[in-house]
């Protein structure tokens, strides 16, 4: 665990900006946290082992397949890319010379395929609009602080998707926060489950150590436990490898 490095784009911030999560909420900065986080990743691995996140034959792959997996399952996203690739439209150029219909065609799997179709294109645009394209666009070597604004200038690129493709196809390391992450820190007394997500991510990004593997593993886990054993509503308490964590909501094993 790490001594608090600041996400980059607070590098330069006063200390009015860091932490941002001072103040109400459980979220904290001590070193107990620091050790919870690295109990919990500990025990996810044992667990599950390395997970190989995230599946792609290229980053270019990686940045559609974050915007695909907005609102669906996994196995759609599989199917989506096999037929974008199939169809010959798994890049920047190919996204952007090609027609809506065409493309949205292809992602239909995916759900939403309008609407990400439109959020594909946009990406396209960026990435063409910032040098050569291919299987690792360009803009995936500029420095974080620079790449983030970027993706999130993205209409419907949020900071989750955003992060993703930080992480997963640029290789940075940028801490990706979702529902799970939000449900296992509430249940397991580390957070209430409303703050930000930035608040969130910085947290994170607080206590471990700025190292890209780390964070692709950690994430990578925290997908494993919350969806085969944290659900929203019949957690699998008993047989979860977190469940002897002392400030886990025992009211959750009675569920």
């Amino acid at each position: 665990m790490g001594t608090c490095p600041r996400p980059p784009e607070l590098a330069h911030a006063g200390r009015s900006a860091w932490p941002p999560f001072t103040g109400g909420g459980r979220l904290s900065g001590s070193p107990e946290a620091g050790r919870r986080l690295e109990f919990i990743y500990r025990r996810l691995f044992d667990h599950f082992g390395p997970r190989g996140w995230w599946p792609g034959d290229s980053p270019f792959e990686v940045m559609a397949g974050a915007i695909l997996t907005q609102n669906t399952a996994w196995r759609n996203v599989e199917k989506a890319v096999a037929n974008l690739s199939a169809a010959g439209l798994l890049s920047a150029e190919a996204m952007s010379a090609a027609s809506h219909e065409a493309l949205a065609q292809a992602i239909r799997p995916s759900g939403y395929f309008n609407v990400k179709a439109r959020r594909l294109k946009a990406l396209a645009e960026l990435i063409l609009a910032n040098g050569r394209g291919g299987a690792r666009p360009e803009l995936l070597d500029w420095p974080q602080e620079r790449l983030r604004p970027a993706l999130l200038g993205v209409s419907g690129v949020g900071p989750e998707t955003a992060d993703c493709i930080v992480l997963y196809a640029a290789g940075q390391p940028s801490f990706v926060v979702d529902a799970y992450t939000r449900r296992i820190l509430a249940r397991h007394g580390l957070a209430r489950g409303d703050e930000s997500y930035q608040d969130l991510r910085a947290w994170f990004m607080c206590h471990l150590e700025p190292e890209s593997r780390l964070y692709n593993e950690y994430h990578a886990l925290i997908v494993a436990v919350g969806h085969q054993k944290c659900g929203p509503r019949r957690p699998r308490c008993p047989s979860c490898p977190l469940s002897d964590d002392p400030l886990l909501d025992k009211a959750l094993l009675e569920i």
